[in-house]
């Protein structure tokens, strides 16, 4: 059974950093791209980062700079790094894994993701 789960969310003062994490089970992620996406209260989904099977990356403007998404093959696990967090950063955070054969895919739309995990809830707020 494919499954993703998130964690390292929780509350952190602005300028502060967090690292998310998301395990995955079932499939690795050499064969899926990956993507970070977060939702706001009142505000629609919006995607924050992807990173491709041959390890190209992009990042919406509102985080570039400050984010960097990352994976470790042997632990099986993504990472998004967050610095500098900004109260509007406040979210609740997805990873989610798109299968795909083409090695240079990175899209945030969050459509065309597969599988997705639970969420983990990132406040920054002083």
């Amino acid at each position: 059974q494919l499954q993703l789960v998130e964690s390292g969310g929780g509350l952190v003062q602005p300028g502060g950093s967090l690292r998310l994490s998301c395990a995955a089970s079932g499939f690795t992620w050499d064969y899926y791209a990956i993507g970070w996406f977060r939702q706001a209260p009142g505000k629609e989904r919006e995607g924050v980062s992807c990173m491709s099977r041959s390890g190209s990356t992009n990042y919406a403007d509102s985080v570039k700079g400050r984010f960097t998404i990352s994976r470790d093959n042997a632990k099986n696990t993504v990472y998004l790094q967050m610095n500098s967090l900004k109260p509007a950063d406040t979210a609740i955070y997805y990873c989610a894994a798109l299968g795909t054969p083409l090695q240079a895919m990175c899209v945030m739309t969050g459509w065309a993701y597969d599988y997705w995990g639970p969420g983990t809830q990132v406040t920054v707020s002083s």
